[in-house]
């Protein structure tokens, strides 16, 4: 399924690899991507670009920096309104599995999904999808 081009994505990691990767294939799909690669950068792009969904990499500057910058979206009157997803290589290399599949997690982790690094572009693209069919302005 073809996007909205209009639709903007902020897409954070520190992997520039990645990063540059993962902002390629999800422009193939129709959206516009906006990257940082680390959340005080992400932070000051959310504030000015008003993206509509935002994708952070878990592990960045400390092991939690994914989950505070979540948080701050999440708090942000423009960002409680928009999908956050949380990407994760932590399963991988702990073996603990982080959610976010329940009213109680989403609370918690505040964000509306996780997926494990290395991500599939299609995964990412129905998450993205279902949301904003389910959640249109």
């Amino acid at each position: 399924m073809q996007s909205d081009e209009s639709k903007k994505i902020l897409l954070v990691d520190d992997d520039i690899d990645l990063l540059e990767q993962n902002k390629v294939l999800i422009e193939s799909k129709g959206y516009k991507v906006i990257t940082a690669e680390n959340s005080k950068d992400a932070w000051e792009l959310f504030k000015q670009h008003k993206p509509d969904a935002a994708v952070i990499d878990l592990i960045m500057e400390e092991h939690d920096s994914g989950f505070i910058l979540s948080h701050k979206i999440k708090k942000d009157g423009h960002g409680k309104n928009i999908p956050v997803f949380i990407l994760t290589s932590a399963t991988y290399l702990t073996g603990f599995k982080f959610d976010a599949s329940t009213e109680e997690e989403k609370e918690w982790i505040k964000c509306d999904g996780m997926l494990n690094k290395p991500v599939v572009i299609d995964d990412l693209v129905q998450r993205l999808e279902s949301y904003f069919s389910v959640n249109k302005s």
